[in-house]
């Protein structure tokens, strides 16, 4: 989904493919940091010759550290490279994204009185206003705890005995190069101020490896439900050691759903949470690894509502082919730093929120509860979802 996760496997692939690979990614990063530059030094601007030259230079010796900085962070793990990479990245992104409305916007600029240069310069002074205003937003945004979004669904099959039954989402946490262990700690708080019935983690836990990430995830250890915590691989864990975070996660007390399932009894009435590997897992190379809905749904009753974790909306036409009632998905962390929200789209059907997909089968897609890669969160704010199913009301 981004210029890290691409870095990531890239070393996977043979020599052709990373020939293309390496032009494709200079050519993006031309882009990115030449579209700022032409709108915000040349472009009309007519500021010094040294001052432009000065600028430039400096611009391209940070674009030329860039990629070497996203392959060091994400491909050596070096957390250090990655926390400078991963905030370049975002930083050139929303300056890219407005100097491109801002040339839009000079253009608009051209059907009234004013002349270059305080035409350009003023593109160049609302560019950079709107960057700084909108960067320090979205790391706000990015670093606090998410706020919890409330969510009624109706399961027709749902048993009345299960009626209001509480279920609290989180995923896409991405523990990783920057320490957020108190912010682990304060997401384990609100968890348990809902008072969950069922606690659900959709994956993508970490970006690490587990003796890299032990303090961040152990307030995940703390985490209290009345009848099941649950949680499924994400694509990053591929990445981050797929069996340290699946033995982990068991050791501190919840059920890894490894295309398999559990039932839920409350009021005599029962519910299926069954869960399913990520797409990606197939490529991983991990023995039985890969997303299985058969197996997950071996011997349970048929007749049953079934409630699946899988990390992806795009895994949607399995749920709706097994009937499921309600899949609860994250990975598109609802586009974190508009306008990357269109990218997304083109990649999964769904950005976000409830939708509905067969007649039985529903999608709840969560934003996620933390952030990926740029530690900035821009029309597009973190959650912590809390679900609460609902019968059907009978007839009157």
């Amino acid at each position: 989904m981004s210029v890290g996760e691409a870095v990531e496997s890239e070393p996977q692939r043979r020599s052709p493919r990373r020939a293309i690979f390496g032009v494709v990614v200079l050519a993006v990063v031309a882009l990115l940091f030449g579209v700022p530059l032409e709108t915000l030094v040349w472009s009309g601007n007519d500021w010094p010759l040294g001052v432009q030259l000065g600028l430039t230079a400096a611009v391209v010796l940070v674009a030329l550290s860039f990629p070497v900085l996203m392959f060091r962070g994400h491909g050596g793990h070096s957390d250090a490279a990655s926390r400078v990479a991963d905030t370049l990245l975002g930083v050139v992104w929303v300056l890219f994204t407005w100097s491109v409305i801002g040339q839009i916007a000079a253009l608009l600029l051209r059907l009234t009185p004013l002349d270059d240069p305080l035409r350009s310069r003023l593109v160049t002074a609302g560019v950079l206003l709107i960057s700084v205003v909108l960067l320090l937003w979205g790391h706000f945004e990015a670093m606090r705890v998410a706020r919890v979004r409330r969510v009624d669904v109706t399961i027709p099959r749902l048993g009345a005995g299960l009626d209001g039954l509480r279920v609290v989402l989180i995923t896409d946490t991405h523990y990783g190069p920057i320490d957020r262990t108190r912010w682990s700690r304060g997401v384990t708080q609100v968890i348990n101020s809902l008072d969950p019935d069922i606690v659900a983690h959709t994956g993508d836990i970490a970006d690490g490896q587990v003796q890299q990430r032990l303090s961040m995830a152990a307030p995940l250890a703390d985490v209290r439900a009345r009848h099941a915590r649950v949680y499924v691989t994400g694509n990053h864990e591929y990445f981050s050691g797929a069996l340290g975070w699946v033995e982990h996660m068991t050791s501190l007390g919840w059920d890894a759903l490894h295309n398999r399932h559990l039932v839920v009894t409350r009021g005599g009435d029962s519910l299926i949470v069954a869960g399913v590997d990520d797409r990606t897992a197939a490529g991983s190379g991990l023995p039985g690894h890969h997303a299985d809905h058969e197996a997950a749904l071996a011997g349970a009753d048929p007749s049953l509502p079934v409630l699946l974790l899988a990390h992806q909306p795009h895994q949607i036409d399995g749920a709706v082919a097994h009937g499921i009632d309600l899949q609860l998905s994250g990975h598109t962390h609802g586009g974190q730093m508009w306008p990357f929200h269109y990218l997304v789209r083109l990649d999964q059907p769904v950005l976000q929120g409830l939708s509905r997909h067969s007649e039985r089968t529903q999608l709840y897609t969560s934003r996620g509860t933390g952030f990926w890669g740029p530690p900035f969160r821009i029309f597009a704010p973190s959650e912590i979802t809390l679900l609460t199913l609902r019968a059907a009301q009978p007839a009157s």
